[in-house]
């Protein structure tokens, strides 16, 4: 069914936005994603949406047990609507959300200026990657650090001690994506996850999509 519904709901954008969502799509990968814990500055928060975006990464998960996730419309430019946001409120568990990406097959990966290999040597081919960024004075908490698998650091030469984290999330994504593109790793989206993302894209994209929807499945209704 959703298959059919792509299509009624395609003819209803413009051959041209088609097209790239299209392209769009055969760049999106889930092999790699963020975790953000507690990031509070609204421009940092839209600038790694951004960068995402830019970078072709699909999902982001949004912990915030202290502070809210705000978005920036005018630094964000709209990635978050291309975005598969995963928001996890005061209630939520970071054992249970980093066990639950675990599981489904990542490598827990905390992004620290003080320790863990250099960028420069991590392996992108040994599994799928979620990356966990911090708060911008304190970053990673400990009961975070103390779940992750692996740890990375951007080289540094200055006496600042660490990278504003957006700069930080540019710098890992701009040269893990690089790498990625040149492995033979299979980091693609599967022809499932492309119909799903370009549907909540068209819903997205067309105006009372809801409304358009509901014709379509009372005409499918009416056939049978």
């Amino acid at each position: 069914m959703s298959s059919d519904l792509v299509n009624y709901l395609s003819s209803f954008i413009t051959s041209r936005r088609l097209d790239n969502f299209e392209k769009v799509l055969s760049y999106r990968t889930r092999y790699i994603n963020l975790v953000c814990e507690d990031i509070y500055q609204n421009h940092n928060a839209s600038a790694i949406l951004r960068t995402c975006d830019c970078f072709g990464i699909q999902d982001v998960h949004i912990i915030e047990q202290r502070n809210r996730f705000e978005i920036n419309s005018e630094i964000a430019m709209g990635a978050s609507s291309w975005l598969t946001l995963h928001r996890y409120g005061k209630s939520s568990n970071s054992y249970g959300i980093i066990e639950k990406l675990r599981t489904d097959g990542y490598r827990i990966v905390a992004t620290t200026p003080h320790s863990g290999i250099s960028l420069s040597e991590f392996d992108i081919t040994k599994g799928p990657v979620s990356l966990i960024f911090g708060t911008e004075k304190d970053g990673l908490s400990s009961g975070m650090e103390g779940l992750a698998d692996e740890f990375i650091s951007v080289d540094m030469y200055g006496f600042t001690e660490s990278f504003n984290v957006s700069v930080s999330a540019g710098i890992i994504l701009h040269y893990l994506r690089h790498k990625l593109k040149k492995s033979e790793v299979r980091w693609q989206l599967t022809e499932e996850e492309k119909l799903q993302i370009k549907l909540e894209w068209l819903r997205k994209s067309i105006k009372r999509s809801h409304l358009i929807e509901k014709d379509f499945f009372d005409t499918k209704r009416d056939q049978r």
